[in-house]
């Protein structure tokens, strides 16, 4: 299959955050005038703290995010490790009786262990033990960054709140136009980048986004690792929070990463000469992140299976249908974003289009499968239907082992059948419909015009736009 391929001309090189002519430009500002935010260092980080704030929708808000955050991990760690090891499941499953002697009825309390036994269950498991060590290493760090994270947020609050003039309380219906606008004018006042005369709207773009700038052009380049040819599946794209989270780590912030200060290449990287003995360097430290991903794998996999698990369970069982649905993949968030696209604008640009692309995904419905959908859906309604009459004629049905189970797991395959049968009202013009979709997301190949209506087009277009389950 051919990759989406995007032209792209080569500039020169340049590496100053100047433009011509003020690269070595200072802003003479008398001691007197100096103000709290008067050249500030690190402009970068400066910017994306401020656009961050603004999109969590100001500081408590983001401090309640970020304790929640702590005690989700501490629930998660600690509630798995109680279920596995703090629970009588034979009491619970009713395979063991309890002698009681105020009351026949097993209680909920009478499935757990004592705090003795359960200590020394834990204590010897190994496995479990290992598990805690690392997630309390992993909380401990998470707690340090929160700290900081408010130390530095609560400057920027600050910020708002004596540069920009801005409260908290209004910061949620401001948008992100009206706080740039008021940077680029207080500038003038307080001198943030001593570099410059004016800021301008781009060169806040350019500080908030240059390393999501330099993923977007090595995604549309076809430079990183995220497309497989595996047998029987054919071309696949592989591109997961994980491996994004790699990424950055390997050429952006993480030890010997190319970077030297946050904003600036290391001068090793600006001579060609080099180019061997960095690449060689990289393939290293490469072998060392991969060997440390290995290492952490079982308890980076167990972590998600539980976290998916705790997080999506109710929404499955609520509406067991919204794994058939469809989103934008983090693999199409990046190959579709423009330069400089901040991230509400992106998600504003393909909410647009979600509609459009979901008619388009859902005209390749099988018709093999949709057969097979709908004689599935006629039997477990079938028996659906009947357990839902006994029950309505006697509700000591319910009390039968697996009744309420089988109910429950009748209704979600009914659902999940659902999904695959068609509306009868639809109308085949996929065409018309890449077409909308066209306008919003503002790429496509050339070989997909005219030929919207090919599997190979909709395989394609599905690498962007894939199923929620797999998202997941």
């Amino acid at each position: 299959m051919a990759h989406f391929d995007t032209e792209y001309q080569r500039l020169e090189a340049s590496y100053s955050d100047s433009p011509p002519g003020e690269e070595n430009l200072l802003m003479h500002v008398p001691e007197g005038a100096k103000s709290q935010w008067h050249h500030i260092e690190n402009l970068d980080l400066f910017f994306q703290r401020v656009y961050n704030l603004h999109q969590k929708n100001g500081f408590t808000c983001m401090l309640l995010g970020e304790i929640f955050e702590l005690v989700q991990l501490l629930f998660v760690v600690g509630f798995t490790v109680f279920l596995a090891n703090c629970v009588d499941y034979d009491i619970l499953f009713a395979n063991k009786f309890v002698n009681h002697t105020d009351s026949s009825k097993v209680t909920l309390p009478d499935a757990f262990l004592p705090v003795d036994v359960c200590s020394a269950r834990i204590r010897d498991n190994a496995f479990v033990i290992f598990v805690l060590i690392i997630s309390g290493v992993f909380w401990l760090h998470r707690l340090v960054k929160f700290i900081y994270n408010v130390c530095c947020y609560w400057e920027i609050r600050s910020f708002y709140i004596n540069a920009l003039k801005m409260t908290m309380s209004e910061l949620p219906y401001a948008t992100w136009q009206e706080v740039q606008a008021r940077i680029v004018e207080i500038q003038k006042e307080h001198q943030i980048c001593i570099h410059k005369k004016e800021l301008t709207e781009l060169d806040i773009y350019h500080r908030i986004l240059r390393f999501k700038n330099y993923m977007v052009a090595m995604v549309n380049k076809s430079l990183l690792p995220v497309r497989f040819r595996p047998p029987i599946l054919g071309d696949c794209v592989f591109y997961t929070r994980g491996l994004k989270y790699n990424f950055e780590l390997i050429f952006f912030w993480g030890p010997g990463s190319l970077f030297e200060n946050e904003w600036s290449l290391k001068p090793e990287y600006k001579r060609g000469g080099n180019r061997l003995e960095l690449a060689d360097r990289l393939a290293s430290r490469i072998l060392w992140i991969g060997i440390a991903n290995l290492l952490l794998c079982p308890v980076i996999l167990v972590w998600q299976i539980l976290y998916a698990f705790f997080s999506y369970t109710e929404v499955i069982k609520r509406e067991p249908g919204s794994l058939g649905a469809r989103c934008w993949s983090l693999y199409g968030r990046c190959y579709l974003r423009h330069f400089n696209e901040l991230d509400h604008e992106l998600m504003s640009r393909l909410s647009k289009g979600y509609k459009a692309a979901s008619k388009y995904m859902n005209c390749f419905l099988s018709p093999l499968l949709t057969v097979v959908a709908k004689n599935v859906a006629f039997f477990a309604g079938s028996l659906l239907a009947v357990l839902i009459a006994l029950t309505i004629y006697d509700e000591d049905v319910l009390a039968v082992e697996h009744v309420l189970s089988s109910i429950t797991l009748l209704g979600v395959c009914i659902t999940v059948c659902r999904s695959f049968i068609p509306d009868k009202h639809m109308v085949f013009c996929p065409e018309q419909l890449l077409r909308v979709i066209l306008a919003h997301i503002h790429y496509m190949p050339d070989h997909w015009q005219g030929n919207a209506h090919r599997y190979e087009t909709r395989d394609q277009f599905s690498q962007l736009f894939q199923y929620k389950a797999v998202f997941i």
